[in-house]
């Protein structure tokens, strides 16, 4: 795996590389965050033979001892051989206290300094301020449909984008054949890892049949609106009891740890965020797949997802955009700019191209707006709006 390289990822920690700054590397487990690591390892080699490497990986027993902010000063001081020193320590919410650790070597120009988690929290505002603003965060994803195809060496075609929606994109999946029982005991157990490492361990969660059943809720609700009311009454109709306020706690765990994302609404004038009511999307299809299986009239709300993760992977913060008279699927903004996207399955109907246009007609500016479906064969626009195929919009826009 080591020649394919996330070129996506490596773009955007380049030009901090020699930096005197903390690059954090975050995003949920087993989405090839040291994998990355090894590649700027390979890369800082290259370009800067002089610097020592020093790597800590806190999933290998060999670095069971470092256990506190203390435990890694004293390990680092100890290897420490040269004048300058590239860090990196893979996992290092695992650490007690480690921002303090960083703050020490900070004080000098020797340290280089890379660092990845699995827990959005990791650069909590008590720690970006006690590191005084230096850091740089990077969030990685599992693949995207491009990425897909380069690791599993597949033409771009419709079955190959099958694949992606049936088994996602965890970078292991190049070990494993594409065979259902195969690929979803991996996933399931890949689930069982993150669910019990970075949410029933962490929060001390003891009910974890509760927390699979609010997982499988999510998964077949996946784009529809969610509350914490609807969950905990739907979940008391399943004589399981969990209350409004417990759904949103657990909600927020298992956004820390990557594993779904939280997506608001906005009026279309992106001027206010609307706290009631949010949807949530996989990190990764094919886990949330592992959930609830596979079905083809679920194809609406994988290709939303999908479509949602390619906006995420280019960098886009994304909202629903919404008013009085219509919702608009995904609200991307980057760099001061907006893209405005409708997903949908087919357009095969007047009803749904009246829908599916017509609501993005009526937002009054000049921001590029998309519908994406699964159309083969479609105009380029319609009324200036463009229509993508899903695949090429997947392989689009991605900076």
């Amino acid at each position: 795996m080591q020649n394919l390289k996330r070129e996506i990822y490596l773009k955007r920690i380049i030009p901090y590389i020699g930096k005197n700054l903390i690059k954090v590397i975050v995003g949920q487990r087993r989405t090839g965050k040291s994998y990355l690591l090894r590649q700027i390892i390979e890369l800082i080699k290259k370009q800067h033979p002089e610097r020592q490497i020093i790597y800590i990986n806190k999933e290998d027993f060999a670095f069971d001892s470092i256990r506190t902010y203390s435990d890694l000063i004293e390990y680092v001081e100890k290897t420490k051989t040269h004048k300058e020193v590239s860090l990196f320590v893979d996992e290092i919410q695992d650490i007690n206290q480690f921002e303090r650790a960083l703050r020490h070597f900070l004080l000098t120009e020797e340290f280089d300094i890379y660092c990845t988690g699995s827990n959005s929290t990791i650069l909590s505002s008590d720690i970006a301020t006690l590191l005084s603003g230096r850091t740089i965060e990077i969030e990685v994803y599992s693949l995207c449909y491009p990425e897909f195809l380069m690791f599993h060496k597949l033409k771009d075609n419709h079955e190959s984008f099958e694949k992606y929606l049936v088994y996602g994109g965890m970078p292991n999946l190049i070990h494993l054949p594409f065979e259902d029982e195969v690929v979803f005991n991996y996933l399931s157990n890949l689930f069982n890892t993150i669910v019990v490492r970075d949410v029933i361990e962490r929060h001390q969660i003891r009910n974890v049949t509760l927390l699979r059943n609010l997982c499988e809720f999510i998964a077949d609700n996946l784009g529809s609106l969610v509350s914490g009311k609807r969950v905990s009454d739907y979940l008391k109709s399943q004589m399981i009891s969990m209350s409004p306020a417990m759904v949103i706690e657990y909600l927020s765990y298992l956004c820390e740890a990557f594993f779904v994302f939280k997506v608001k609404r906005s009026d279309l004038q992106g001027k206010k965020i609307l706290e009631v009511n949010e949807k949530y999307y996989f990190n990764d299809i094919g886990l949330r797949n592992s959930l609830v299986g596979y079905k083809a009239m679920d194809i609406g709300k994988l290709l939303e997802n999908t479509v949602f993760h390619h906006l995420k992977v280019a960098g886009y913060q994304i909202t629903i955009g919404e008013d009085r008279t219509k919702e608009i699927d995904f609200v991307a903004r980057k760099n001061n700019e907006i893209i405005y996207v409708q997903v949908c399955y087919k357009l095969d109907s007047e009803t749904t191209v009246n829908r599916e246009f017509g609501n993005l007609l009526k937002i009054n500016n000049n921001y590029p707006k998309f519908v994406v479906s699964m159309d083969l064969s479609s105009k380029a626009t319609y009324q200036g709006i463009s229509h993508m195929h899903v695949r090429d919009f997947c392989k689009s826009i991605i900076g």
